[in-house]
This record gives C-alpha cells, structure tokens and sequence, in this order.
C-alpha cells in the first residue's frame, strides 16, 4: 500500500514526501511542536521521528529551531509544508476509504483478521510455532 500512495503522489504532483511524513505534517499544521511531542502524536520513537523530521527538513517541509532546553527541537512547518498538508489530508481519508473498500472486497475487516489471529496465537505462540518448525 505504501507504494501506492507514493505512486499516488507523483501523480499529484507531491514531491519529496514520503508516506511516513503525512501524519507528521498534518499534526504540525496546528503549530509547531517538539520531536518528542511529534514521536508520541505519531506513535514513534523519539530517534525514528528525528530522522523523519531531519529527512523532512532536507525535503523542505519543515524548519526546526532549539526548543526550552539544549536537548529538544521544536519543528514547524515551511511554506510548502503548509502547501502539501491540505493534500496529506485528502489522501488520508482516501487511503482509509481505499483500505475499506480492499476489506470490503475481500470479505474481512482488518479487526476481523488481526481478532482471528490473536486467536489463533493463543492457542499457541508464535515463538512456539517457529520454534515447532525448527526441530521437527
């Protein structure tokens, strides 16, 4: 899926983003933030977020300046930053409305398989499964 959405945005016309980017971006069109703030808003790490938001700069979408203390960096969004984000939108809700759509085609919900496999793990572990295969 993630080279669809690339795909997708070539088509567009936006350049220099990666998918990982647009919930970064849509989260600073409120107002700059720290990296850490961005990482936990986005579900990261504090290290994977400074390399997006390093490769974000270098695609210039954002600026960073020092935050309250030496060790943080509050990031806000450039001018084509603030461009692309009404596009990162759109294509959010596009891509969960694609995804359903896969999903409905299929006959199963995300929820429905990741449900089934936690099932399916309780009754035995995945290390346990592996581990079966190993020395059989």
């Amino acid at each position: 899926m993630r080279d669809g959405i690339t795909e997708a945005y070539g088509t567009l016309g936006i350049e220099g983003v990666r998918p990982r980017f647009s919930s970064a971006v849509m989260f600073l069109e409120a107002g700059p933030l720290s990296i850490r703030e961005l990482a936990q808003r986005c579900e990261v790490t504090h290290s994977a977020m400074s390399q997006s938001v390093a490769a974000m700069r270098d695609a210039g979408l954002v600026d960073t300046e020092p935050g309250a203390d030496a060790r943080s960096r509050l990031v806000s969004l450039t001018a084509r930053g603030r461009e692309v984000a009404p596009q990162l939108w759109d294509e959010w809700y596009a891509t969960e409305n694609a995804v359903a759509e896969v999903f409905s085609e299929v006959g199963a919900s995300l929820i429905d398989v990741v449900s089934a496999m936690n099932t399916a793990l309780d009754r035995e572990s995945f290390a346990d499964r592996v581990l079966r295969r190993m020395t059989s």
